[in-house]
């Protein structure tokens, strides 16, 4: 058994979908599973094992499974189940290449992290979500469409003084400018070893997508606010480098540039909520997609995998208020309680409606869409659509893919692959 329990008497927490938000070959597993009496562990898992069971069977050592922490208890329990591996963003993106015997691997997160993963994977290795719709907010305000021409206008003016670090959460596409740029791929786990890396060039950098995450790690850093300039809303249809509130002449003298996109899941905590829990004792983490007034007062800042360390390695009678996705919150006070450390939602604070937010796109995989994959995939059914090659471009709501040429793809794979083994060296050689 892996890092969770079983607790076969709890309630599964997810929220039941709607039929129609199933694409049609996955329908009929989505009527079953919502045909069942109940949603307590036991149940789902026996109806679960008539499909996953025989996919694993049939697969045998070849198949890898794979779920972000994010992801619902549910699906964390069953990716775990059956023999599979949960991890944050970095974790993940290591997957295939790691484990290069592992030919079907079925990833239960979102479009970035099983694209990340085929990044690195051989051509003998393939990757399948089983939710394409399962995107993330914070990367759907930095498209390709949106990026690009604000970068051309960058190098335009900046030439090869400009260098571009994009976090994990960005697509193939966004990856393939940093590697075309000499820069980056991060994580939140070694943003500030990357950010660090990139200013040591002597060049400036366009930090995408998230603002909240690029402040944080130059202020651990210790660069000065102002030589950090935000860039347009791209919200707001600005795609013209000039239209920020101090101008070029503030772009110019910034090292760093940062893209304004964010978590809505990290950005509803507060500072007061922070003073709140540590009033009633308890130790407050939260992961660097916080505002920076937020990672500046708690006790320790890090990503999911730190946050999830800290819990599982804190001594009895431990306390904590942790800010970040609910489902992961809720995980880890299950695993926490059975060690006697208390563990608690930043949000749940008095006054407050919306604590243990959990992230929404996340949520759309669910034990369906797993059974529905993984049968599909044994029976030589499954839908391309849930194929995830580099480069691949999945509108969130209709689901229809832009798929780059052959020539594209490999041209896109040679530089988002540099971008993000660069990353992996700087993190390797950080942790040494």
């Amino acid at each position: 058994m892996g890092a969770f329990q079983i607790f076969p008497s709890i309630p599964i927490c997810q929220t039941d979908l709607p039929l129609d938000w199933y694409q049609e070959e996955f329908r009929p597993y989505a009527e079953e599973y919502l045909a069942l009496p109940d949603r307590l562990p036991e149940t789902v898992f026996g109806w679960l094992d008539g499909y996953v069971r025989p996919a694993c069977e049939h697969f045998g050592d070849a198949l890898l499974l794979v779920a972000h922490y994010y992801m619902g208890g549910e699906i964390v329990k069953l990716v775990e189940r059956y023999g599979g591996a949960v991890g944050d963003s970095y974790q993940l993106a290591l997957k295939a290449r790691d484990n290069p015997r592992k030919r079907v691997i079925v990833e239960s997160a979102v479009h970035f992290m099983a694209e990340a993963i085929a990044l690195l994977a051989r051509d003998d290795q393939q990757v399948w979500i089983t939710n394409p719709k399962a995107g993330c907010t914070m990367e759907m305000l930095a498209k390709d469409y949106m990026v690009l021409p604000v970068a051309d206008q960058l190098i335009e003016r900046y030439g090869e003084d400009l260098l571009v670090v994009a976090y994990m959460n960005t697509s193939g596409r966004i990856k393939q400018l940093a590697g075309r740029t000499g820069g980056a791929v991060c994580t939140s786990s070694n943003a500030g070893l990357v950010l660090r890396w990139a200013l040591d060039q002597g060049r400036k950098v366009l930090f995408v997508p998230d603002e909240h995450l690029g402040r944080n790690a130059a202020h651990l850093l210790g660069i000065a606010p102002d030589r950090l300039a935000l860039l347009g809303d791209p919200r707001e249809g600005h795609h013209r480098i000039g239209e920020t509130p101090g101008g070029l002449e503030e772009l110019d003298h910034a090292d760093i540039l940062l893209w304004r996109s964010f978590c809505g899941v990290h950005t509803i905590f507060t500072p007061e909520m922070v003073r709140w829990h540590r009033q009633q004792g308890r130790e407050v983490l939260v992961h660097p997609e916080s505002r920076l007034e937020v990672a500046a007062v708690a006790d320790g800042v890090g990503s999911t995998s730190y946050l999830w360390h800290r819990v599982m390695d804190a001594p009895p009678g431990s306390r904590f208020a942790i800010g970040t996705e609910g489902h992961f919150v809720r995980n880890a006070c299950e695993q926490g309680a059975a060690r006697a450390v208390e563990v608690v939602h930043l949000a749940e604070v008095p006054g407050f409606r919306q604590g243990g937010c959990g992230c929404a796109t996340m949520s759309r995989n669910d034990p369906p869409h797993l059974a529905a994959m993984l049968d599909l995939l044994r029976r030589g059914d499954a839908p391309d659509i849930n194929r995830v090659l580099p480069g691949d471009d999945v509108d969130e709501l209709t689901m229809r893919r832009d798929r780059l040429s052959p020539a594209e793809r490999e041209e896109l794979t040679r530089d988002a692959r540099i971008a993000m083994e660069r990353m992996i060296q700087i993190a390797e050689a950080g942790a040494g």
